[in-house]
C-alpha cells in the first residue's frame, strides 16, 4: 500500500499544483515583479526598484484617501452584518411559524451580482433622495451610508446561514440544563450560546472583512467614487490607476501588492485573535 502510494502520488498531484501554479503562483509572482517595473505589456517591463511604490503613496493622495475611506466602511459593515446576521439566526432557531421561508428570503440578495445590485440599490436611494433635491452622488456621506446598506442586505443573509449551522450544532442537553438552573434568555444567549459558536462567528467575521475590503463591482455601480473619488475604495482605485492612466500600469500593480499585503494581514490578526477564543471556550 505504501509503494502503491508513493507511485500514484505525483500523478495525481501533478494536475491539480501545475492548475494552481498556472491560475494562481505564476500571476501572482509576475505580478510581484511587475510591480517594480514601468511597462505598457508584460513584454516591455523596465525595472524601476521602489519608484511605483514611492508613487502610489504620493498620488494626490487618491491611495491613502480610498484606504481610510475603506477601512471606515469595513468597520461599519463589519459590524451591522454580523449583529443583525447573528440576532436573524437566534430568532429563526425558535422554531416560529415559516422558519424555511424566512431563511430564503434573507438569503436570496446574496444571489444577485455586484454590478446589478448597485444599479438597483442606486435607483432605490437616488428615488427617495430626488425628493429633497439630492442623489447618492452630492455627498460622500449618502455614497458611504449606501455602500453599508447594499453590503448588508446582499450579506446579511449568507452569515445567516452560517450561524444557524453553529447555533442548531449547540447539544439540546446544554440548553435545557440553563433553562432548568433558571437561566435567562440573555445569560443563556451571553454564557452559552456566543462562546458554542464561536467557530461560527470566527468565519464570518473572515469572510466580512475580507468581502468588504475587496468590494469593486458594488462600489462601480453605485457611486463609481463620486463625488471626487470621497467613495472611491482600495479595489476600484486600483482599477482606475491601473486601466484609466496611461504609464500607470506599474503602480497600479505597486497598489495591488500593498492591498494583498493588507489584506492578508488583517485577515490574518483576526483568525489569530478569534480562534484563540475559540480554544479559550
Amino acid at each position: 500500500m505504501k509503494y502503491a502510494s508513493k507511485r500514484w502520488f505525483i500523478i495525481f498531484v501533478v494536475p491539480t499544483f501545475a492548475a494552481f501554479a498556472i491560475a494562481f503562483l505564476i500571476p501572482f509572482l509576475s505580478g510581484l515583479y511587475l510591480s517594480f517595473c514601468e511597462f505598457r505589456t508584460v513584454s516591455d517591463a523596465k525595472f524601476v526598484g521602489l519608484k511605483n511604490y514611492l508613487s502610489a503613496f504620493s498620488d494626490n493622495g487618491d491611495f491613502l484617501n480610498a484606504l481610510w475611506f475603506t477601512v471606515k466602511f469595513s468597520f461599519a459593515a463589519v459590524i451591522v452584518i454580523n449583529v443583525i446576521a447573528f440576532l436573524l439566526a437566534v430568532l429563526l432557531t425558535r422554531g416560529i411559524r415559516g422558519t424555511n421561508l424566512f431563511r430564503t428570503v434573507f438569503f436570496m440578495p446574496n444571489l444577485i451580482g455586484g454590478i446589478v445590485l448597485g444599479y438597483i440599490w442606486q435607483l432605490i436611494i437616488n428615488g427617495v433622495l430626488y425628493n429633497y433635491g439630492y442623489s447618492i452622488t452630492s455627498s460622500a456621506t449618502f455614497g458611504y451610508w449606501g455602500l453599508v446598506i447594499l453590503s448588508s442586505w446582499q450579506m446579511i443573509g449568507y452569515m445567516m446561514i452560517i450561524y444557524i449551522a453553529g447555533i442548531q450544532n449547540i447539544p439540546t442537553a446544554i440548553l435545557e440544563a440553563a433553562r432548568v438552573d433558571g437561566a435567562s434568555p440573555f445569560r443563556t444567549l451571553r454564557s452559552i450560546v456566543i462562546p458554542s459558536v464561536m467557530p461560527s462567528i470566527t468565519i464570518c467575521l473572515f469572510l466580512t472583512i475580507t468581502n468588504s475590503f475587496k468590494l469593486f463591482d458594488q462600489n462601480l455601480a453605485l457611486t463609481a467614487g463620486a463625488p471626487s473619488k470621497q467613495t472611491q475604495m482600495l479595489a476600484l482605485d486600483i482599477y482606475n490607476t491601473f486601466y484609466g492612466r496611461v504609464g500607470y500600469e506599474g503602480v497600479g500593480q505597486a497598489k495591488a501588492v500593498v492591498f494583498f499585503v493588507l489584506v492578508a494581514i488583517v485577515a490574518l490578526l483576526q483568525l489569530y485573535l478569534t480562534r484563540r477564543r475559540e480554544v479559550e471556550n
